[in-house]
């Protein structure tokens, strides 16, 4: 079992960046598959990156695939969520989700869930 908790979301100009944090605690990172997602209200939850626990092999969906990148830190049990060229298609909840299965994150599927962190851009 492993806990999840997001941070460093906020509120950031279109164009910006933003780092957001996924610390994880309960059972190492590299038993798992950690994916990204997101939730815009009156939108379906979407996957948007994911990195292998086992073997470093990232995952990212064509809409932030050259702007996003997918990080770890292993001393620190973390993951993280570089953004790059925030636009307006950005806003949302963002969650990490956790899974055994690498594919299965790749596939939206997940078993253990944090409670999501905000990004929101200014106008």
């Amino acid at each position: 079992q492993v806990q999840l908790v997001e941070s460093g979301g906020g509120l950031v100009q279109p164009g910006g960046s933003l780092r957001l944090s996924c610390a994880a605690s309960g059972s190492p990172l590299d038993y798992f598959a950690i994916g990204w997602f997101r939730q815009a209200p009156g939108k379906e939850r979407e996957g948007d990156s994911c990195i292998n626990g086992r073997d470093g092999n990232t995952y990212y969906a064509d809409s932030v695939k050259g702007r996003f990148t997918i990080s770890r830190d292993i001393a620190k049990n973390t993951v993280y969520l570089q953004m790059n060229g925030v636009g307006p298609g950005d806003p949302a909840v963002y969650y990490c989700a956790a899974n055994f299965d690498y594919r299965a994150v790749v596939a939206g599927m997940a078993v253990y869930w944090g409670r999501g962190t905000l990004v929101a851009v200014s106008s």
